[in-house]
């Protein structure tokens, strides 16, 4: 197994970066909701977090240990001295917020044969239980649903994952404050990869207010986060809307407690709970009775860039917490923007180029890993293989050798459906994304 140390890096114009070499992305604001109303080659896998032990238990940490620091673990202070090595505390809270992520993928129901046809399987009272996380001391709330504004006849209305919120007193105690999680499944539908491959900036536009015309969004994302399905089955209103409102109920509902807002999504997912978590935060709806700021943290795995240089100060200007984790070899954080990104916004960080305000640019503090497996390419987007890398770095083959991984099992789906075509894009970004990795772009 082979390491390297720990890098990290600040600058203006670029997202924090911290490496770890392992084989171990205008609309209206819902008129109920305002400011008032409130009182979100095959290489072994290996990872240079050298001194943590390899396997995580987190229910083993002091109670009051994850209490006394929490906001420090979600970011408060850029997650500054526990990167480099990666705090034990800070690597048990990424894997359980990966795993409440991983629960959408076992919950979406990809049988055509069924009611619940790429919808959730399992009903609210039983989703944590079924997929595993019934100790988790979540209960879930609402059920989220998005379509992109796209003239496919196979876009329509899609569980796309839910909101929770700590509910289990114990859990509340060690975590030290009641948790609102948001959390976001990856591209699965034929219409979601074409919105993921839509990859033109335009203007959010979330503050009815101020335009901010500088502050600029992929337009995929921002359709799949805005738009609305009249024909939906088991919603109504936009993925946007749904989300406004179920999160201020929730923080009205606990407006006198300790609370914090944490969003987590993988690939896709990722880019939806970074718009929410800038949302929450432009519209000033993270706000408890006493006034006081909410923190609004993101876990992004496996996320793709999602805005420009605006949103990005923008988001960092308000305060909204963004820690990436990301696999090196994964073309997804590469897009988009593959060319045009914050790596080619100046020359010799002096001069900006006239094209530097139509460049993609990351949000956030990135944790980079580092694995690939030449008989398993996909798995380099996978998400249990991230999860299980942090978990394990020493079973990582273990892992990609015995089981499956969710990646490949969602390829298989779309071919079976005869969306042969948008897996191609998907292959296309794949081939694309390792040509980059190659060229050290």
């Amino acid at each position: 197994m082979s390491s390297s140390s720990l890098t990290s890096h600040n600058n203006k114009h670029h997202s924090t970066r911290l490496h770890a070499t392992a084989t171990a992305t205008a609309v209206a604001v819902p008129s109920n909701l305002s400011r008032q109303n409130l009182a979100t080659s095959t290489s072994a896998p290996s990872i240079s977090i050298r001194h943590i032990t390899p396997t995580v238990k987190v229910r083993n940490q002091p109670k009051s240990a994850l209490a006394n620091m929490w906001r420090e673990i979600q970011g408060a202070s850029d997650w500054a001295n526990l990167m480099e090595p990666l705090h034990p505390l800070l690597r048990a809270e990424i894997i359980r917020y990966g795993e409440l992520v991983t629960a959408c993928y076992k919950a979406f129901d990809l049988d055509p044969r069924s009611k619940r046809y790429l919808n959730c399987k399992f009903g609210k009272s039983r989703m944590m239980e079924e997929t595993g996380l019934g100790h988790s001391g979540y209960t879930v709330t609402k059920y989220i649903y998005a379509t992109p504004d796209i003239d496919m006849p196979t876009c329509c209305s899609r569980w796309i994952g839910y909101v929770a919120v700590t509910t289990d007193e114990k859990e509340i105690k060690r975590l030290g404050r009641r948790d609102i999680i948001v959390s976001f499944r990856g591209t699965v539908t034929s219409a979601e990869w074409v919105a993921n491959f839509m990859s033109s900036l335009t203007p959010a536009r979330f503050d009815p207010h101020n335009d901010r015309p500088d502050v600029k969004v992929e337009s995929g994302f921002l359709s799949l986060y805005t738009s609305d399905d009249s024909s939906a089955k088991f919603t109504t209103g936009s993925c946007r809307n749904q989300l406004l409102s179920e999160i201020a109920r929730l923080i009205n509902k606990y407006k006198d407690e300790e609370i914090s807002i944490t969003l987590a999504g993988h690939s896709m997912g990722s880019s939806l709970a970074t718009l929410l978590g800038y949302d929450l935060a432009e519209l000033g709806l993270n706000r408890d009775a006493s006034g006081r700021k909410i923190p609004i943290t993101v876990y992004s795995f496996a996320g793709p860039r999602v805005g420009n240089l605006g949103f990005k100060e923008r988001c960092e200007e308000l305060g909204v917490k963004v820690l990436r984790v990301v696999n090196v070899n994964d073309p997804v954080t590469k897009l988009p923007g593959v060319f045009l990104n914050e790596n080619f916004r100046s020359l010799g960080e002096r001069f900006e180029l006239p094209w530097s305000c139509s460049c993609y640019t990351h949000v956030g503090v990135e944790l980079a890993l580092n694995f690939f497996k030449m008989n398993n390419p996909a798995c380099v987007h996978d998400l249990e293989a991230y999860l299980g890398l942090l978990k394990c770095p020493a079973q990582m083959a273990k892992i990609k050798t015995e089981g499956e991984d969710i990646f490949s099992k969602l390829k298989d789906f779309i071919s079976k459906q005869g969306l042969d075509n948008a897996w191609r894009f998907e292959a296309a970004a794949l081939q694309l994304g390792n040509l980059v990795q190659s060229l050290n772009i």
